[in-house]
């Protein structure tokens, strides 16, 4: 279920209003695709935290994994722009859920899309939402970056392909969209690599602050705390700000207290930020025990091999929780635990 952030006096005045009191749950990285969201967009800067056109091409390297993004005419996709994704992707999971068909194919109503995002339906919002399809579609990606078992390195767009319907009449209102997902989006969505996001996301004010809470939803979680540096914050925030206004953004972050499901703190002192779970992100805990059985123990050896570095019996706390939350009993459940490990391994390395 989706938590709800405490009422503190100063989240009012910080975030948006809710423009269309509804609530419709929505599911959440491409990225960490959501909102679900898919965990690698949320984990790696794919998207322009500007609000003005950026032009360049940019290239982000983190432990490893690289990302190269180039705009088009129109620009690089913007944070904003991401709101399509989400919205897509949290229509796929719910019928996954409901053991219906997807495909890559999604058809929205453009006004129920800006509804859920919390935007406007005004002549001008459907505008912006025809220059938010264009962006995504112009974007080019290229990534080592895995999503399911596949790495795609050739270029890709953020959305393959997009058809739009407007209204006959003086007003040219715009009434539904098409739009293809991207294989290596899609592949996300497959694997459930996707987290939930806090359905006041689409309230928060300030591209950072968006970025911030996606870092802190992927990284934190369902922990107690998480600590980055200032600079590592700053580097997967894909941030274009000079360090000294980043640091500023922070503290004032962590002033207003207005980020769902996390407080934010900065200790200046070593230029350290912690994320710390209010409560309302709850500890893992499976939905339901799928399977319970005892696996082989000469399974753990294989798995050791597989997951070189990582502890075994946290891979198997991981594969059950995930059984738990998908409702999964596999028909052969130590094969399925050595594939759960291979792709941990292939999506993470060493720990």
């Amino acid at each position: 279920m989706v938590s709800e952030t405490p009422n503190l006096p100063v989240v009012h005045e910080a975030l948006l209003p809710e423009r269309h009191p509804q609530h419709d749950l929505f599911i959440c990285d491409v990225a960490d695709a959501v909102l679900k969201d898919v965990m690698p967009q949320m984990e790696h800067p794919f998207y322009s935290l500007s609000k003005k056109p950026e032009a360049s091409v940019r290239r982000y390297e983190h432990n490893g994994q690289w990302l190269e993004i180039t705009p088009s005419v129109k620009g690089l996709a913007t944070i904003y722009d991401k709101d399509i994704l989400i919205y897509c992707i949290s229509q796929i999971m719910a019928k996954l859920k409901a053991g219906e068909k997807v495909s890559q194919r999604v058809r929205i109503s453009s006004r129920d899309l800006l509804i859920f995002t919390n935007r406007g339906t005004a002549g001008k919002d459907y505008k912006a939402l025809i220059e938010a399809l264009d962006r995504l579609e112009g974007t080019r990606i290229r990534t080592n970056i895995v999503t399911g078992d596949e790495e795609q390195v050739d270029g890709f767009g953020l959305i393959d392909a997009s058809s739009i319907r407007r209204k006959l009449g003086l007003d040219g209102r715009l009434l539904h969209c098409e739009i293809k997902l991207s294989d290596w989006v899609f592949n996300a969505i497959k694997s459930n690599d996707v987290l939930t996001l806090h359905r006041d996301y689409f309230r928060l004010r300030k591209p950072l602050e968006r970025r911030v809470y996606e870092l802190a939803r992927k990284h934190c979680g369902q922990q107690v705390a998480w600590k980055a540096s200032l600079e590592i914050l700053l580097k997967k925030s894909g941030s274009q700000s000079p360090e000294k206004l980043f640091r500023q953004m922070i503290k004032n972050l962590a002033a207003s207290d207005h980020l769902p499901d996390y407080r934010v703190e900065f200790d200046p002192q070593k230029d350290m930020v912690t994320f710390i779970n209010r409560g309302t992100m709850k500890a893992a805990e499976p939905a339901t025990e799928a399977w319970m059985g005892a696996l082989d123990p000469n399974i753990y050896g294989d798995a050791r091999n597989i997951a070189t570095g990582w502890d075994v019996h946290h891979l198997e706390r991981e594969w059950r929780m995930w059984l738990g939350d998908n409702e999964i009993a596999p028909k052969n459940p130590e094969r399925h635990f050595i594939k759960f490990c291979e792709t941990w391994f292939a999506k993470r390395g060493q720990p």
